[in-house]
């Protein structure tokens, strides 16, 4: 069974940096058709953060182009968004997403709060 928990949220100043963990369990990394980081802020769409597809090309929301950085660590099933000069409008909560085919797992999210 395939699980996925995030890991790393929490309250930090504009300017400053948090790296997200994302642990998926019950999966071989070489089957993910592609690894997804979304974010959710309040009262508004979910939103696509970075992106990371089967042959590891990865691509990035404009908004955070140049200031997150996604990774992963295929050894110990760990995904990861360094995120830095977090900006107010980077508050929301964070997603892990993992497609494997047509299926999509999530985990329940990480809260990202960026204010002074």
């Amino acid at each position: 069974q395939v699980q996925v928990v995030e890991s790393g949220g929490g309250l930090v100043q504009p300017g400053g940096s948090l790296r997200l963990s994302c642990a998926a369990s019950g999966v071989i990394f070489s089957s993910i058709n592609a690894i997804t980081w979304y974010r959710q802020a309040q009262g508004k769409s979910r939103e696509l953060v970075a992106q990371r597809n089967s042959v590891g090309y990865i691509t990035y929301d404009n908004s955070v182009k140049g200031r997150f950085t996604f990774s992963i660590d295929s050894a110990k099933n760990m995904v990861y968004l360094q995120m830095n000069n977090l900006k107010p409008e980077d508050t929301a909560v964070y997603y892990c997403n993992i497609r494997i085919v047509t299926k999509d797992y999530w985990g329940p999210g990480t809260q990202v709060t960026v204010s002074s």
